[in-house]
């Protein structure tokens, strides 16, 4: 629920707290001292998208749909238990950049009760979905790529799940010695697929790319790999491809085509890595 997360939040405009009140309207809003006011959506969310933010490769009302789906249908909950299971027991904010329909940071607050969760995404349909994901998280649009709405030193943990990295953001955001959790996809993730398919297949340096990224900020803090098996139908395997790169990538018709020529359920590998950074204050 937004209303507990408002203590998290910061004005994008002029980075001072804000305060939730209410309007003549009978709803609330979000305002800072300096005056500047951003209204609840009456679906939960509220945004705090900052001036010349670019919402194009936000996901769509019908992307979206597809995708709570796919998470509902429990095929990534492999994912979410190695989420779960590598928040610290002492952690009471959490924080997901890139968090779509909230699915995995739900997860985490269904095991971990006492966490108060923020959800960021830049698109307002899957934040729609967020803000009902659970009593516990809030829902906030915002770009990933632009300074945070969100308080210096907020959040116990981050969670990153397949969506941009922002090094100076996140150390900014995270509370010395808060933990940043990235799961990334391996090159083995969705192998038939990128085979059967013609898709793009996840770089071989990826680590390296990431590690170069968040580094210079944080302090790599170790990581785990998973893999597990799927078995997915015609439909979950349009949904997954246009989960990742290939969506931008690859001629709709063409690959239409060549998903209808696969079985009509199709063994399918899974393989992330969670990688842990920390935030460690000389």
């Amino acid at each position: 629920m937004l209303h507990d997360c408002v203590v998290l939040l910061r004005c994008p405009l002029c980075g001072q707290e804000l305060t939730e009140e209410p309007t003549r309207h009978g709803s609330s809003a979000l305002r800072c001292p300096a005056g500047h006011s951003f209204d609840l959506a009456r679906q939960g969310y509220v945004s705090l998208l900052a001036p010349g933010a670019h919402t194009g490769t936000a996901d769509t009302a019908e992307m979206v749909a597809a995708r709570a789906d796919f998470l509902r249908a429990g095929h990534y909950v492999p994912i979410a238990e190695l989420i779960s299971s590598s928040v610290p027991l002492d952690a009471r904010t959490l924080v997901d950049v890139g968090a779509g329909t909230g699915w995995y940071a739900a997860w985490v607050l269904d095991e971990r009760p006492q966490l108060v969760g923020l959800a960021l995404d830049i698109s307002k349909f899957a934040l729609r979905r967020a803000a009902r994901a659970h009593p516990g998280l809030g829902a906030v649009v915002c770009d990933a790529w632009r300074p945070l709405p969100v308080r210096d030193g907020a959040a116990d943990v981050l969670l990153n799940v397949f969506a941009p990295r922002n090094g100076p953001e996140m150390r900014r955001v995270l509370r010395p010695g808060g933990r940043l959790l990235v799961v990334s996809p391996t090159p083995r993730h969705l192998a038939e697929l990128v085979v059967e398919l013609g898709l793009l297949g996840v770089d071989s340096r990826k680590e390296e790319r990431l590690a170069a990224t968040l580094e210079p900020h944080l302090t790599a803090a170790g990581s785990e790999e998973l893999e597990f098996s799927m078995e997915l139908t015609h439909a979950e395997v349009r949904t997954v491809v246009g989960m990742g790169p290939s969506a931008w990538h690859t001629d709709p018709d063409a690959l239409a085509r060549r998903i209808e020529a696969l079985p009509e359920r199709m063994r399918v590998t899974g393989s992330v890595r969670l990688s842990a950074f920390e935030r460690r204050d000389v």
